[in-house]
């Protein structure tokens, strides 16, 4: 069953005939993984590199996790490639509202390492194990923090550039642990996951369980199918948004120019997507809240020439006769200038 998954998979991410850096920890999906792509790599003509990044964050553990995996790519004859990071220099010489959690700060640097590791090899994709669980713990945490439609869409299959791909996504946690066991392979444990003092582990260990007993025994499959959809209807309407700031927006010595020609004419769904495309291409979508978005939205559509507003990012949002400027851009965000 699992097999087919990723055969099925396999086709659909196009990776028939393509390097891949498997990104492997030493738990139990990656491992899987692994194993899964390394037994269709003939039928799919896959050239396969396994890719480790040792965050040492858990001392001896993450010395005997890189190990293990360096011991796993010797017996399937795979080369493997280690990196080691600090996620914690990511934290520093930040601003506390600006300073990534722990966590975030070791995706960060891992997806970074991934990346350098299939660029020094040629890679075309970056495959990681997140399954169908990992779904549903994502897109339940966005709903019970707040979110908007696009964070229903949860975890993408691909990245948007195809790069990143995830066969195990539609694949249960349960289901990988069963065909672990059945070929009997060797994984390594992670204690941290245990640990409840981490929001993403109490929803895993007590509620997920729980939800699925008492309600709906399909409920992966259902929190699946929802973020599937979503981020079907999500891929149509950003194109439309990325039409409507193509022909809006345009940068000008360090401010973003912004066309305010039939604003108000505009849906107020996709009025409200221009602004916060607006943010992000400044930097500072990750300080905005739903309060900053609808003060913004407000003053698009009825502020007097010569007034202003400020937002979060040292920005402000000045009325124009010609229309809106936004600004001044950090330097920090330099890809502005291609967009």
């Amino acid at each position: 069953m699992l097999l087919r998954t990723v055969s099925q998979a396999i086709q659909k991410l196009g990776l028939q005939g393509r390097t891949v850096v498997v990104a492997v920890s030493g738990g139990v999906d990656s491992v899987c993984l692994l194993t899964l792509l390394h037994e269709l790599a003939e039928e799919y003509s896959l050239k396969l590199l396994i890719g480790h990044v040792n965050h040492g964050l858990r001392g001896a553990e993450s010395e005997a996790d890189q190990a293990a995996v360096q011991a796993l790519g010797q017996a399937l004859g795979m080369p493997v490639v280690s990196v080691c990071v600090d996620p914690k220099q990511e934290r520093q010489q930040r601003s506390s509202r600006d300073r990534p959690t722990l966590q975030e700060a070791a995706r960060r640097v891992r997806y970074r390492a991934l990346e350098s590791i299939a660029e020094e090899h040629a890679a075309h994709h970056i495959a990681t194990a997140h399954n169908a669980d990992d779904q549903a713990e994502t897109v339940l945490l966005r709903l019970l923090r707040g979110t908007g439609p696009d964070g229903l869409a949860g975890i993408p299959e691909a990245s948007p550039d195809g790069r990143i791909v995830r066969p195990l996504l539609r694949a249960s946690r349960v289901e990988i642990e069963q065909f672990a066991r059945q070929r009997h392979l060797s994984w390594r444990e992670d204690r941290s996951n245990q640990d409840t003092d981490y929001a993403r582990n109490r929803l895993r260990l007590n509620w997920i369980p729980g939800l699925a007993k008492e309600f709906n025994p399909q409920l992966l499959r259902a929190i699946g199918n929802l973020a599937e959809a979503q981020r079907r209807d999500s891929e149509w309407i950003n194109a439309r948004v990325a039409q409507e700031t193509a022909a809006r927006f345009e940068f000008e010595h360090g401010w973003l120019s912004i066309d305010s020609k039939d604003w108000d004419a505009l849906p107020e769904a996709l009025a409200r997507r221009v602004a916060r495309a607006a943010l992000d291409l400044c930097g500072t979508g990750r300080l905005v809240s739903r309060v900053h978005l609808e003060r913004m939205l407000d003053f698009l559509n009825s502020a007097r020439p010569g007034t202003a507003i400020e937002l979060p990012g040292d920005l402000k949002l000045y009325r124009e006769r010609s229309g809106y400027r936004l600004g001044p851009v950090p330097a920090s965000t330099a890809p502005l200038a291609a967009c």
